[in-house]
């Protein structure tokens, strides 16, 4: 499934790729120009073929109560920033807030803070 056009390269689409990560199936949003290699599968490293290293996990904001859906993946290649919904679990209890989310190269997503 192609999601849209890579913002980091000139010629490649973002796809959606299955992988699986320490025994859980996960999604991977990788642009079709990068190509990596694994030998545990936990670590990949990018393989000397690939011309792009756009990659962002499908639960890279987990860790706040939010997995990324294709919706919001096209959203963000389309747009610099989008609002999303993250949970906090402080003291044992849920609080729910909106911040913005943007790509980040080095991290795939990340949240802007106020």
């Amino acid at each position: 499934m192609i999601l849209g056009k890579c913002p980091y390269c000139d010629d490649g689409m973002i796809e959606v790729r299955e992988k699986e990560v320490s025994g859980k199936k996960v999604k991977l949003y990788a642009c079709s120009n990068a190509h990596w290699t694994t030998e545990d599968g936990e670590m990949f490293e990018l393989r000397a073929d690939a011309s792009c290293d756009f990659r962002v996990w499908q639960n890279s904001l987990a860790r706040y109560g939010k997995w990324l859906s294709y919706k919001d993946m096209k959203d963000l290649l389309n747009d610099e920033s989008i609002e999303v919904e993250l949970i906090s679990k402080k003291f044992g209890k849920k609080t729910y807030y909106n911040k913005h989310i943007s790509l980040n190269p080095e991290y795939g997503v990340s949240v802007i803070w106020d």
